[in-house]
């Protein structure tokens, strides 16, 4: 059932309107409703759209990374090294920008370095501090990314005002903001 709800067998999903004139997935509200015994689906069907509109910005971003197979993460952390100093970041520092743990930004800088886009460097200073640079491809690969996101992003959003656009950043930070104090909460129940 819950392939169904993100998984449409069509490229455009079959919207419709509701009474107020907001879209909303016929097929996700009838396998919500099912899901929830009949109960109100509303944050639900959200979810479910949420979820839906990240994995079309991920097929987006997937299209334009050129068929080098870069990972949402190791994009983010490629971005955050084409704007750091020369001497890059550490693990630890990428851990912390991204929100992720050591772990997953080594397994990503372990990517980034098979395709010489980043490069792992002992620090001048201090040789027990291994840093993370972007390498010269690294660099280039950023610069021919960058205009063909933006128009990309341009496209998604077409018709959304700068109003909507900052109301739709905020709304979506509330819900990572939401998930983290939820998930705080629960992880001091186990304590």
């Amino acid at each position: 059932m819950l392939k169904d709800v993100h998984n449409s067998p069509t490229p455009e999903p079959s919207l419709a309107n509701d009474p107020d004139g907001h879209l909303y997935d016929p097929g996700v509200r009838s396998s919500m409703a099912a899901f929830a015994l009949g109960d109100d689906t509303l944050a639900l069907e959200a979810a479910a759209a949420v979820r839906s509109a990240s994995q079309s910005i991920d097929r987006l971003r997937a299209h334009g990374a050129g068929g080098r197979g870069l990972s949402a993460g190791a994009l983010d952390l490629l971005t955050r090294l084409g704007n750091a100093d020369a001497d890059g970041l550490t693990i630890g520092a990428l851990a912390r920008a991204a929100g992720v743990s050591s772990r997953n930004v080594t397994g990503l800088v372990d990517t980034l370095e098979r395709e010489n886009l980043a490069r792992r460097v002992q620090h001048p200073d201090d040789r027990r501090s291994v840093r993370v640079t972007i390498s010269p491809a690294g660099r280039e690969w950023l610069d021919a990314f960058r205009l063909p996101t933006q128009r990309a992003m341009s496209a998604v959003f077409r018709g959304f005002t700068p109003e909507e656009l900052a109301q739709f950043r905020h709304l979506c930070l509330r819900l990572v903001v939401n998930q983290q104090q939820l998930e705080h909460y629960l992880g001091g129940m186990q304590s």
